[in-house]
């Protein structure tokens, strides 16, 4: 690994920095990449050398073909403050989703491809390129009416979509981060999986064992073929990957609830706390025993699991409470103070991107500062500062009041966007 610092920061940061991970490994009984993602404090060695930290990711060039309202779009972006401004429904928020689509191989609004390809069209295309700590890079995801995506990454095809994971990272914010705080557990659980899966592609693979295990094992529920020896197998499997899975969790949560805190402190003045917690449907502990603790679990509820036709235990059944002055933020938080919770924790989702993946990554807010008081508006514009940012609005004169710096304005109409 080569350190373009080498004046300042030295080899010996880097052996630090193994030996103290390796320790740890041994110490924590973590795997390595949870170790090195989420265990190195702030500030020590090689996370923060100046090195490894604060290295602008931008995208340089957007292309779609028939993807959602766009026929053909070549589209080549500011570095820094991207503003495309449009009435309702022109299709900004579009340009959004394609780059939340190569960053996670995933849309952020619909599971079915079919709907991201224009109508009338059996195939679309999203082409991006980028630069970033590793070079330059282009990703490349096909659509298809019938059949599976294809994604490559500088020409290359993928076998696997998790290798997708960490070459583009995203940090959206929009008006549905409400979800977080107003709906059930799932929305909890997808915020922590999907941060988590760009930071580390491993926790990603291990999620999608855990989650075909799952299905088999619910299946058997189901089926009524759930004896003892036919569910032996997938309790095992889902017990040790379960483990893994809810300590990369309360590792992850533990920092953003202390980042979130402190947000919170910021945007609500001093006058009310945040307290966001982990709650795992088992309870923490080494990892060994976590598994331990979840096997059993899931055996005890065998005949309870076969009633209901699904398994009881495990990180699927996960949430995380958020509590503001010490109240459940879903059931008596008033809008204001849900917002502020909802902002605070994609706040600190974005400065634990920056500090854990070593760059900063792309911002996507879709026509959010309206929703936000000036207060809150310039909070969010200052984090802006370092990130190539794509903002949508329908009027954007009023940015310059919100504290927003620099920016590139484009018109987006009728399919096309154009410099304002």
């Amino acid at each position: 690994m080569h350190c373009g610092h080498a004046p300042r920061c030295g080899g010996y940061r880097l052996l630090a920095a193994r030996a103290y991970v390796f320790f740890l490994n041994i110490y924590t009984k973590l795997p390595l990449d949870v170790v090195y993602c989420y265990h190195i404090p702030k500030g020590f060695f090689i996370l923060n050398a100046p090195c490894f930290y604060e290295v602008p990711m931008h995208i340089a060039r957007i292309r779609l073909q028939n993807f959602r309202s766009y026929q053909s779009l070549d589209f080549q972006p500011a570095p820094n403050l991207c503003v495309l401004a449009g009435e309702n429904a022109a299709g900004k928020t579009n340009i959004l989703e394609s780059l939340f689509l190569c960053a996670l191989g995933r849309s952020h609004r619909t599971r079915h491809d079919g709907e991201l390809i224009r109508y009338g069209e059996a195939r679309a295309r999203v082409g991006l390129a980028l630069q970033g700590r590793t070079g330059a890079h282009e990703i490349a995801c096909d659509l298809f009416r019938e059949g599976r995506r294809a994604l490559r990454i500088d020409g290359m095809p993928l076998t696997r979509s998790g290798e997708l994971l960490g070459h583009l990272r995203v940090v959206m914010f929009s008006p549905e981060d409400l979800r977080l705080i107003k709906q059930g557990p799932s929305e909890r659980r997808r915020f922590m999986d999907m941060e988590l899966s760009q930071l580390n592609p491993a926790y990603y693979y291990r999620l999608q064992q855990y989650n075909l295990a799952l299905k088999q094992r619910n299946a058997l529920l189901r089926d009524g073929l759930s004896t003892a020896g036919a569910l032996d197998p997938w309790d095992t499997q889902l017990a040790q990957l379960g483990a893994a899975i809810m300590r990369e969790r309360h590792a992850f949560m533990g920092r953003i609830a202390v980042m979130a805190a402190q947000l919170h402190n910021e945007l609500a003045g001093d006058k009310e706390t945040l307290r966001v917690n982990y709650e795992p449907s088992t309870p923490l502990d080494e990892e060994k025993a976590q598994a331990a603790a979840l096997l059993k679990a899931l055996r005890e509820n065998a005949i309870r699991d076969k009633e209901r036709g699904g398994t009881s235990h495990g990180p699927h059944r996960d949430d995380v409470s958020i509590l503001v002055n010490g109240m459940d933020a879903r059931a008596f938080g008033s809008q204001g103070q849900q917002r502020t919770a909802a902002l605070s924790l994609k706040l600190s989702e974005l400065t634990l991107t920056r500090e854990l993946g070593g760059e900063s990554p792309v911002l996507l807010l879709d026509d959010v500062l309206s929703e936000l008081d000036g207060h809150r508006q310039h909070m969010l514009a200052s984090a802006m500062r370092g990130c190539q940012t794509f903002l949508t609005c329908t009027r954007p004169e009023g940015l310059k009041d919100a504290g927003v710096g620099d920016m590139a304005v484009y018109r987006v109409h009728n399919g096309m966007v154009q410099t304002a």
